[in-house]
């Protein structure tokens, strides 16, 4: 399609540091914005969220006591560290945004990567960002409503806001979105920080009392301890989404590595950390009692100070959102790239360097999924979506390996790791299965709807005039609304 606006003229190109410049001869394409502490703010954003302030009940709970609880969460930051290899590899094979949709395209072709685009973008992508908006704001007003909860319109706003704000600073400019997620990096480590050396000033002080029987209660039933991990594995999502903005990370090779093999670890030891607070300050009693773990403990250890609980779980779900609409909203970009959305969604700003209309297209549908009374059920459906497609993700690695051999892997791991993290995804999605087949079904209804869409929407060439005309119309409008133009730049994806 002719550019309707005129991109090799006058074109405004962002610098790596953020400022743009006058540039005759520059491409339009996203930017190389992301260094390593960068990289390293991703992941350790978007997998610190909410998870660790709610989880360690539903671990507990299953595990039936702290000793096998502790295990539980290392079992789940070692299922991300091999998985992590597995993307290593692919991301430095295939320095192409889009991860998990990349790679299943170029593995398994493009029937089942718009299975994947189809599951993300009706539910896991929005889905998350509404949910991770609604925890931000119930947490941002518990000082104002310290003896109440907040109220639900007041929630639904706060989180409508900061979506709208996120999704605004991440279409004017790269360098701000990464400061933001550095910004509320350090915060949500500090927060982390602050509940660990409480719980270890405790130990310190002789305050012990309750692991005096840490093996006590526990669950000798495998499917609690699958339920355990489950709960554990949950608060690990988010260690591949660096993938996603691969086009945008410099020196990919060097950074993408380094990145995981620094964030997963120190995730690792924040969560054993937290939780070793939290047996030594809570009850299992309280703890398996306490509607937000995280505030209770505040309430015990730290009197009047305690409102920086809640305002420290609100920074570490603003970082999350803000890291979940910076990569999810790449996906929707590179989709759209490969012509499995309306080509608009793949447009960059000539002003900021940054896909706008994908940007937007994503907030539109997160505020939507706002107001859905079945959202908290649809959690349940995310999580199974992703547990599937990482799998086929890393399926893709080995059958990559068989049909391309000599293919250039700059880091190539072992067949352990992916072979081993295979083995652990089957056993999740088989206890999902036995534990939940309605849900697990109703995903699969999910994914099986996008085949007659598929068939219509892009298997379907000779569309009538009128629709080709409409489209370009709505092309050529969202080209003057948002100053933007098809990526000039040419990708393998």
């Amino acid at each position: 399609m002719a550019k309707e606006i005129n991109s090799s003229s006058g074109i405004v190109a962002q610098s790596m540091s953020g400022e743009t410049t006058n540039s005759e001869n520059a491409p339009v394409t996203l930017q190389k914005s992301l260094g390593l502490f960068s990289a390293v703010a991703m992941v350790v954003g978007l997998v610190v969220g909410s998870g660790i302030f709610v989880s360690p009940v539903g671990v507990l709970d299953n595990a039936g006591s702290s000793a096998a609880s502790l295990i539980f969460w290392v079992i789940g930051g070692l299922s991300a560290a091999i998985g992590s290899m597995s993307y290593v590899e692919l991301g430095t094979s295939i320095p192409s945004s889009g991860g998990d949709y990349t790679y299943i395209g170029i593995a398994f072709g493009p029937v089942l990567q718009f299975i994947f685009v189809w599951a993300f973008l009706m539910i896991v992508f929005p889905i998350a960002n509404a949910i991770i908006a609604l925890i931000f704001a119930n947490y941002i007003l518990v000082p104002i409503f310290p003896d109440c909860s907040p109220p639900g319109n007041a929630v639904t706003l706060v989180a409508a806001f900061v979506i709208v704000l996120l999704s605004v600073i991440n279409c004017v400019n790269v360098s701000w979105a990464a400061r933001v997620q550095n910004v509320f990096l350090i915060l949500k480590v500090i927060a982390l920080i602050v509940i660990s050396a409480t719980g270890f000033v405790w130990i310190a002080q002789g305050k012990t009392q309750y692991w005096k029987s840490p093996w006590e209660g526990t669950s000798m039933q495998p499917v609690n301890w699958a339920r355990a991990i489950y709960s554990g594995v949950f608060s690990y999502a988010g260690w591949n989404y660096l993938n996603l903005v691969m086009e945008e990370v410099k020196e990919p090779e060097k950074n993408l590595p380094r990145a995981i093999w620094i964030s997963i670890p120190m995730i690792i030891v924040l969560y054993l950390c937290t939780n070793v607070a939290f047996f030594t300050v809570l009850s299992p009693e309280e703890m398996l009692s306490a509607d937000a773990v995280a505030v209770t403990f505040g309430n015990k250890t730290l009197g009047v100070m305690s409102w920086i609980i809640p305002i420290f779980v609100a920074c570490s779900t603003f970082g999350s959102l803000n890291g979940s609409i910076f990569t999810s909203s790449r996906l929707y970009y590179v989709a759209a790239r490969k012509g499995q959305l309306p080509e608009s969604i793949s447009y960059v700003s000539i002003k900021w360097m940054t896909p706008v209309v994908s940007l937007m297209f994503q907030m539109v549908i997160s505020l939507f999924c706002l107001i859905s009374s079945d959202i908290h059920e649809l959690i349940n459906y995310a999580t199974f979506f992703e547990t599937v497609f990482v799998g086929l993700s890393v399926a893709a690695l080995l059958y990559l390996r068989k049909k391309f051999p000599d293919m250039h892997r700059p880091l190539k791991v072992a067949l352990f790791f992916p072979i081993t993290f295979l083995v652990f995804v089957l056993f999740l999605l088989c206890m999902t299965l036995y534990e939940g087949a309605q849900s697990s079904l109703i995903g699969i209804a999910i994914c099986l709807s996008a085949l007659p869409v598929y068939v219509i929407c892009i298997a379907w060439k000779n569309k009538p005039k009128s629709f080709r005309r409409a489209m370009k119309s709505m092309n050529i409008w969202l080209q003057k609304l948002f100053m933007c133009v098809p990526d000039e730049k040419e990708y393998l994806d």
